[in-house]
């Protein structure tokens, strides 16, 4: 597979795979499994460790994440906020901050998974995998902020207008295909954790805080091996 056949699998063919993958099961979760759109949080089986874990990884995540959908949606103002060069440094130390404390969080939570017996027996395969894939997107967007420094513009000017070629239905990778095999990574492994979305507890940011203002209070029952 030559490169412009592998640049073309990934980003065009697997963007459309992963986004339908999404919108189908997550549609069907709801349907068939509505009361699984949770977090099935832990913290009642260990809280010692649960604040530490949870609470900078939620942090750290929502805010690159709102980052992210800001330079998405209004590139023109991220690079008019960026022309100023004190306002730039603010912005991209911030995001660098956001990221290690979403790593922080994120090793803690796996430590504590790992490490703890009742959490373990209640951590499921695809709970691992989401791990994996966290920690290596959030691993990689670090090391991009280290590397390829200023990414809050080229994301303005590349990664906006290739997304947004993306969901018109055209994609045009031209923005993308020069771009170094770390940011082609991180880019890669988003589109693929947004098509694992459905079958992970992330789908309860879906339904975040709405529903528990007036659905039935969910009593949940972990039937392992004794």
């Amino acid at each position: 597979m030559n490169a412009h056949v592998l640049d073309q699998f990934l980003f065009i063919a697997l963007p459309y795979v992963c986004l339908f993958t999404f919108f189908l099961m997550t549609i069907y979760r709801y349907r068939a499994q509505s009361f699984s759109y949770s977090s099935l949080s832990s913290q009642f089986l260990e809280n010692k460790h649960h604040f530490w874990a949870v609470v900078p990884f939620h942090y750290g995540i929502l805010a690159i994440t709102a980052g992210h959908l800001i330079a998405f949606m209004i590139p023109r103002s991220i690079l008019a906020w960026n022309s100023h060069p004190l306002r730039l440094y603010v912005l991209e130390v911030s995001a660098l901050a956001c990221g290690l404390l979403t790593l922080i969080g994120l090793i803690a939570i796996v430590i504590r998974r790992g490490s703890t017996t009742r959490i373990r027996k209640v951590t499921t395969i695809n709970d691992w995998i989401l791990f994996v894939m966290l920690t290596v997107q959030v691993v990689s967007g670090i090391a991009i902020a280290l590397v390829h420094q200023w990414g809050s513009s080229w994301f303005a000017t590349n990664l906006s207008p290739y997304l947004w070629s993306v969901f018109k239905l055209n994609p045009d990778i031209s923005y993308v295909v020069a771009m170094p095999h770390l940011v082609k990574l991180h880019i890669v492994l988003a589109f693929l954790i947004i098509g694992f979305f459905p079958f992970t507890r992330l789908v309860h940011l879906l339904v975040v805080p709405n529903p528990y203002l007036w659905r039935n209070t969910q009593v949940v029952r972990w039937y392992g091996q004794k």
